[in-house]
């Protein structure tokens, strides 16, 4: 299929990783924009140099990503869907390269993390890099013997390194869930190729409330009151005062959708929380089958 030089899509890492799988399986026609950090995918959404950007925010295993909601609460960028990855890891080294010969093994802390059972069986030394795929390019760019890395099998094949161990997640139901970002009125955005068909959406909400007895059980409160489905409740810190938290919670609801009473649940949850803010309304993805080793 031939790229759309027109819809670039950002996703931090290297060509082979995790957020690329997620570009194209949103946008299979995309021209997926390698950039190193997460912050660099929100600044690319921000200028206008993107159509829109890809970020990890959760994983089955290692939980949140922290580092994206915290960038996610400081951009006017909004979440407009969400793509769902399985996510399969192999150790992979240099041609030549034999397990009794590795002493280190590179990758980034989730990867590590969600492979944590069969590396530490080894006893390598365990190193963070800032992503999969480019522990991966990293190893081949400088010729680094006595060192492998953990991704995806895709990344291994694209920076010429062997296959070492197959299948080394933990958890074989591992996936990782991505937002896809970018500005409002963005033009030629088409809808996710993930998007779930019946038109199912979601809803992405950060609000604080004050630091006081039984604020927070009235704004869940008022999200059961409305009979809508919480999927997700993540604290982050606040950065207006100390021991103070913003909340982020995900709905199984299009709150946009005044005709469907989202204008009336933000009136009730902001009547009982110092602010509401809408992260974003999109169309709920359908989540692939795990695939089995």
């Amino acid at each position: 299929m031939t790229a759309d030089p027109q819809l670039r899509v950002a996703f931090a890492g290297a060509p082979g990783s995790f957020a690329e799988d997620a570009v194209l399986a949103a946008y299979p026609r995309a021209q997926a924009l390698p950039v190193p950090m997460f912050a660099d995918v929100v600044a690319a959404v921000e200028a206008g140099t993107v159509a829109a950007g890809v970020v990890p925010i959760e994983n089955v295993v290692g939980g949140g990503v922290h580092e994206v909601y915290d960038l996610l609460l400081d951009t006017e960028a909004g979440v407009v869907g969400e793509v769902i990855v399985p996510v399969r890891l192999c150790l992979a080294a240099l041609p030549g390269e034999r397990l009794d010969t590795i002493e280190r093994v590179y990758s980034h802390i989730q990867a590590l993390t969600q492979a944590e059972r069969y590396l530490r069986s080894r006893g390598w030394t365990l190193l963070a890099a800032t992503n999969t795929a480019g522990a991966g390019r990293t190893i081949k760019e400088r010729a680094e013997r006595g060192s492998a890395a953990v991704l995806s099998p895709r990344a291994a094949e694209i920076h010429g390194l062997e296959v070492l161990a197959a299948d080394i997640q933990t958890e074989r139901r591992n996936r990782t869930r991505f937002l896809v970002l970018a500005m409002a009125g963005t033009r030629g955005l088409p809808r996710p190729a993930t998007a779930d068909p019946d038109g199912s959406r979601r809803s992405a909400l950060a609000f604080s409330v004050r630091n006081e007895p039984g604020t927070l059980v009235r704004a869940l409160g008022v999200i059961a009151e409305h009979a809508i489905n919480m999927t997700k409740l993540e604290s982050r810190p606040s950065r207006e005062g100390s021991w103070e938290y913003v909340f982020w919670v995900d709905l199984d609801a299009d709150v946009c959708d005044a005709s469907a009473g989202g204008a009336a649940f933000l009136t009730d949850l902001r009547s009982v929380c110092v602010w509401v803010r809408v992260m974003g309304c999109y169309p709920r993805c359908v989540e692939p089958a795990p695939t089995e080793p």
